[in-house]
This record gives structure tokens, C-alpha cells and sequence, in this order.
């Protein structure tokens, strides 16, 4: 077969196959890519993948988060926003994803009352992703489930610098329709 082997393709091979190679072919592809096990304990588990959920909030969280792991945080927003897609990969929840976008945001959050003010690119970062979940909560009619949260990051944030605290409150203002008060 030359060329790009497209779904498609797949598709052909796999009708090719009994049902007990179809079944093994599977059960290979489980034991050997830790995604596609992930994949199939949240598909196959009636969507509880609180397990899944747990594992890539702590990544997230590892990063950012002092005092999670023995060894000071590496702030690398890299692999946290990795996980974070890691995760959406493997899961259907949409409960989930709000969940671990908002604890990356909720981390740096965190992080920056630690150690200082950290930089825009960063805050930048925080921002794009505190917008990401309002979007997604409200598209998602999930809005009041993370409410209490969102706020808590703004309350958080307000004597953060580089107009972080004013951006994140015009974020739920723009999106929620309201001005937030604590």
C-alpha cells in the first residue's frame, strides 16, 4: 500500500477481519498505547473516568501547584496545557474538560500569589484559558456547576498585576452578561 493510509483504508482491513481478530487487534492496541486504555476505560465504564480526570488534573496541577509534589513547581505551562489535551482526547466528558481547564487556570492562580507576578505571556495564557472555559460552560448550559468557582479565581486574583484581575473580570462580564461582585 503506497502513499498516506487513510480511515478509510482502515476500514477496508478491518472488514477483513473475523471477529475474534478484530477483538485481539484491540486488546493489543490496549495493552500497548496507554491513550487508547484510557480511551477505552472511559467509553467502556459508563463515562465515569474520575480516575482519568484525577491523573490530568495532577499533571496540571504539578506544574503550577506548590507543595503538590515534593520538588517546587516547574511552571511549565506546556505540559499542563498537554494534559489538558491529552485528557480531552481520551474522554467524551464535558464536565471533565470544564474541570481541568478551570484547575489550570485555578493553578496558576496559585502559583502567581506564591511566588509574585510572574509575565503577560503567561497571564496571557491564564486568560485564554479562563475564556476557553466560559465558553465551553456556556455553550455546554453548565454555567451554574462551575459559577462558584469562576468566581473564586477573580476574588483570587485581585491583587495580581499586569491588569490580570481586570481582564479575567471583563472575560466573565463579556460572557456572562453581568458584573461579578464578591
Amino acid at each position: 500500500m503506497a502513499g498516506k493510509f487513510s480511515v478509510t483504508d482502515l476500514k477496508q482491513q478491518l472488514k477483513g477481519k473475523t471477529h475474534p481478530e478484530l477483538v485481539e487487534e484491540i486488546a493489543a492496541l490496549y495493552k500497548r498505547f496507554p491513550q487508547i486504555k484510557e480511551y477505552c476505560q472511559a467509553a467502556f465504564s459508563g463515562y465515569d473516568d474520575s480516575a482519568i480526570l484525577q491523573k490530568y488534573k495532577d499533571i496540571v496541577k504539578g506544574e503550577l501547584v506548590p507543595g503538590f509534589k515534593k520538588n517546587l513547581p516547574s511552571a511549565r505551562l506546556s505540559v499542563a496545557r498537554k494534559a489538558i489535551a491529552d485528557y480531552k482526547k481520551v474522554s467524551g466528558s464535558k464536565y471533565g474538560w470544564a474541570d481541568i481547564m478551570l484547575t489550570f487556570v485555578e493553578s496558576g492562580v496559585i502559583f502567581t500569589n506564591e511566588f509574585g507576578d510572574i509575565n503577560e505571556p503567561f497571564y496571557n495564557s491564564m486568560e485564554g484559558m479562563y475564556q476557553s472555559v466560559l465558553k465551553h460552560l456556556l455553550k455546554e448550559n453548565m454555567l451554574a456547576d462551575f459559577d462558584s468557582r469562576l468566581l473564586a479565581v477573580l476574588k483570587d486574583t485581585r491583587h495580581i498585576g499586569w491588569g490580570f484581575h481586570e481582564n479575567l473580570c471583563f472575560l466573565y462580564e463579556e460572557h456572562c452578561g453581568y458584573e461579578p461582585e464578591f
